[in-house]
């Protein structure tokens, strides 16, 4: 590794000296406490490459644009692609998903005709999403084959995907799961699971490490009724790969989303009320989410602006919202409009739980701060 590449695996920050030599162990570590209170303690220095995974999922990597594990990360994969059994608890945007299919692909050699990784999900939204995040991962490696079954869609149809092009991966819901006959497709005997036996537990509980890295996180004070104009006012002057906007019912989502369009920013609505196959073929292309249909979990590729057009009614939904944007470390802003009482007195929750300063909107906002460069 070179000097140069060395630089590159360390946070940038800076510390001021301090004259160590009168104090205590106890001292010393108090004021190392202090000095990362409310910071980005989730991602750790090293890079993905310190795991040793295979050049492919090391290339995927990079390409995604991900270079440090958060702390799920870096407890679990090196545990788990030796092997060992994982229970894994942690928050929204920690990068779980990340720990179970890196670790999966890392370990798989595939075979012709069988499934070697089988995911279940509780949720159809969540167990396409996965899939894609198997395929986003997979991306150089040629031979791995992945699938997705869940309910609303073809059984028949899932069978015979099943039947003439065995994926090497499969994710599905418990109950649309068509699964090999054991009979006629018997598996080999050995196994590893990423849930409970006698499994190693890894809990990432402390709530002050689930600020995000990278990720800015901005308020703007205004009425109800000027919330369309300043929204517009921001997509037109903010760079972005894409945008997630949260709004608090179907009928604001629906009427949001026209004038979006009518204002030639492209963008489309997902919600509770849409067919299954129509809310999947939606996503492939979203650029826009609302929150009623968010599922906890669930990315949109490349976000790096998320919207609270309405507050959340809790913190927990806050943090699930604003990790839309800065997954595994990467950079992008999330702006919440306050438009009364209420909503002032959740964002204040949301500082004092996770203790992060939520600062007020600048007018000029360094474009370095929240995309990331061009490689």
């Amino acid at each position: 590794m070179t000097e140069q590449d060395v630089e590159n695996e360390l946070l940038d920050y800076e510390e001021d000296d301090v004259d160590v030599g009168d104090l205590s162990g106890e001292d010393i570590l108090a004021i190392k406490k202090e000095r990362v209170k409310g910071s980005y303690v989730s991602i750790h220095s090293s890079g993905f490459r310190d795991f040793l995974l295979k050049p492919e999922l090391l290339r995927a990597i990079v390409g995604c644009g991900f270079e440090h594990p958060s702390e799920v990360q870096h407890e679990c994969i090196p545990q788990a692609i030796l092997g060992m059994d994982v229970l894994c608890q942690a928050k929204s945007g920690m990068g779980k998903t990340a720990v179970f299919v890196l670790a999966t692909l890392q370990q798989l050699e595939p075979v012709t005709g069988q499934v070697s990784v089988l995911v279940m999900c509780h949720t159809r939204e969540l167990a396409f999403q996965i899939s894609k995040e198997y395929e986003r991962f997979s991306k150089y490696m040629a031979t791995i084959k992945v699938a997705v079954f869940f309910g609303g869609l073809s059984i028949k149809k899932d069978g015979e995907v099943l039947k003439k092009e065995c994926p090497h991966v499969m994710v599905g819901t418990p109950g649309a799961n068509p699964g090999p006959d054991p009979q006629q497709d018997p598996q080999p005997a050995t196994h590893q699971t990423l849930h409970p036996g006698r499994p190693m537990e890894i809990f990432v509980d402390d709530e002050t490490k689930l600020t995000l890295h990278g990720l800015l996180q901005d308020y703007v004070k205004l009425k109800d009724n000027e919330k369309n104009r300043k929204l517009f006012d921001l997509l037109d002057v903010l760079e972005f790969n894409q945008v997630v906007i949260f709004v608090k019912s179907v009928q604001r989502c629906v009427a949001l989303a026209q004038l979006l369009v009518e204002q030639n920013f492209p963008a489309v609505a997902i919600h509770r009320g849409m067919p299954q196959e129509e809310r999947l073929k939606t996503s492939r292309d979203v650029s826009w989410w609302p929150p009623t249909c968010l599922a906890e979990g669930i990315d949109i590729e490349r976000v790096n602006i998320a919207f609270n057009y309405d507050m959340p009614e809790d913190s927990d939904t806050y943090l699930h919202r604003v990790a839309r944007a800065g997954r595994f470390g990467t950079k992008g802003v999330a702006i919440t409009f306050v438009s009364d009482e209420t909503d002032a007195r959740t964002l204040n929750d949301v500082q004092d739980r996770f203790e992060v300063n939520i600062s007020e909107l600048p007018d000029e906002i360094d474009i370095s701060s929240y995309i990331e460069p061009t490689r």
